[in-house]
């Protein structure tokens, strides 16, 4: 069975297409593998997406460098996203429905990318944000990463009533960061600071033998909108706010660190074998922005919001709330410049990176589909699928099953189905301005259908909805018992 956003029942197959050969050519090539996520940039604030007023020439670079997923989904969230990145099968069947409430914690039974990597004789590490679990068992450190280098919950400073929260009163400069298990201090901006301490690790693993999985995760340009003065100043005097201004300022900072780490790997000669995944976590946020006019520029043309002619951002089941820049390049393995226009999802990424590394998946758990066909070849024959998303979400407590039909979709090669009533056809009308349920009324019946089933076998596995809060916030616990006893030391960054 397969699936993205979830299982794909048998019958579904065999009506959408014709089975996909083996990838031979880059299967169990074991190459280093660095894979970054953003939090809430989505699709349309790069430059070569589009955006009109964004300078991002090193992600502009990457691109022109990649083999470039065009309709790459993931969930409308953040922890849902990387629930499904981490097992290869649908957030909602680790048991993530929520981002917080004991709701994003991802289940224990679950082998997950690390663990699976490290059967292939990887060493790995994860820089920035995790948000799968901030209790101890749920952590990075007990799963499979070597480095573990995080902040907690969802953001820098977070902190609700449950477990989900970050260190107390942490900032998004000289951020406390949880290190191998304990908190240290670090200086400078936190995007900065988790791509040296990646880079550091990076550097050191590349002596080895082994080949390194390094999994740069950063919370930027999640809400707060903070960063640093030199990335806001051009902004500001564009006429944005401070909010637009940090919003902007983190997707830039964000590309001066592209910068950085694609060029640390070509200085170090590692380029010709490093895999480099380049993507974000859900849709776009909304930035502090809506609608209406957010700046002018110099000659006093007004600027607008962009979403890239998509409908929806981030919390959506429309296809601006799942669709993502999904990037892949490595220097002479994977011809750059080529776009593969096949539906593809997060759930794809574990069964992908296992070929590649020539591990095992873990039996009756993979739902996603390995990309390497695809990616050695465009054109390949690809058996259509239905993917699966629902927005989740609904309040503690609540039977989910009042919620099936509600903020979910369907979606296939052609077809979006966006709750009962309305029909897109994505390849006629990418941005969903025409409702065509009456037109293929069997098509939205077969979705329907299939997504009841896809429903029905997935409700069993919310393992957390009946989860009582935490009285405590770990992260808050630990870091005050280590203050009390050695004191949080200051973190020394690694030589570049």
């Amino acid at each position: 069975m397969r699936t993205c956003l979830l299982v794909l029942l048998a019958p579904f197959l065999l009506a959408l297409g014709s089975t996909s050969p083996a990838a031979e050519g880059l299967a169990g090539s074991k190459p280093n593998i660095v894979l970054v996520i953003t939090d809430d940039q989505g699709y349309p604030p790069l430059g070569r997406h589009g955006h009109p007023w964004l300078q991002t020439p090193n992600l502009d670079q990457l691109h022109d460098q990649s083999l470039r997923f065009t309709r790459f989904l993931v969930s409308p969230t953040c922890a849902p996203t990387r629930a499904a990145m981490m097992t290869g099968r649908h957030p909602m069947r680790n048991g993530v429905t929520h981002t917080i409430l004991e709701r994003e914690r991802m289940t224990l039974d679950a082998i997950i990318l690390p663990q699976v990597l490290k059967s292939a004789g990887y060493t790995t590490g994860i820089f920035g944000k995790w948000h799968l679990g901030d209790e101890e068992p749920y952590q990075p450190h007990k799963r499979g990463f070597d480095e573990s280098f995080i902040h907690g919950a969802g953001g820098i400073g977070q902190a609700y009533d449950c477990s989900c929260a970050d260190a107390p009163n942490n900032k998004y400069f000289d951020p406390v960061v949880r290190h191998n298990g304990s908190f240290v201090k670090t200086e400078g901006f936190c995007t900065d600071v988790f791509f040296t301490a990646a880079l550091g690790w990076i550097r050191q693993a590349s002596r080895n033998d082994r080949p390194f999985f390094a999994y740069i995760s950063t919370n930027a340009p999640h809400g707060p909108f903070i960063a640093p003065p030199a990335n806001t100043e051009r902004f500001t005097k564009l006429g944005f706010g401070p909010q637009q201004a940090g919003f902007y300022g983190m997707i830039e900072n964000i590309d001066e660190n592209m910068g950085r780490l694609l060029g640390k790997l070509g200085e170090w000669k590692l380029l010709d074998n490093t895999l480099v995944i380049f993507m974000s976590d859900n849709g776009m946020t909304g930035g502090g922005s809506g609608q209406a006019v957010i700046g002018r520029a110099a000659d006093g043309t007004e600027m607008r919001f962009y979403n890239a002619r998509m409908k929806g951002l981030k919390g959506s089941a429309d296809e601006g709330g799942v669709r993502v820049p999904f990037f892949v390049r490595w220097d002479g393995r994977v011809e750059a410049g080529r776009e593969v226009d096949r539906i593809a999802a997060h759930i794809d990424l574990l069964p992908t990176l296992a070929e590649l590394a020539g591990a095992e998946t873990p039996e009756g758990q993979v739902e996603g589909r390995s990309l390497l066909p695809l990616i050695e070849d465009p054109r390949v024959d690809w058996l259509d699928r239905y993917l699966f998303t629902h927005v989740g979400r609904w309040p503690t407590g609540a039977d989910p099953d009042e919620y099936q039909w509600k903020n979910f979709a369907v979606r296939n090669q052609r077809f979006r189905l966006v709750g009962e009533t309305a029909l897109f056809d994505m390849e006629a009308d990418p941005g969903q301005t025409n409702n065509v349920i009456a037109q293929h009324a069997e098509e939205a019946a077969r979705m329907r259908r299939a997504y009841d089933a896809w429903w029905q076998a997935t409700r069993p596995l919310m393992v957390n909805e009946a989860a009582p809060l935490s009285p405590v916030r770990p992260f808050h616990e630990l870091y005050r018992a280590q203050l009390n006893s050695t004191g949080i030391p200051r973190w020394q960054p690694p030589d570049l």
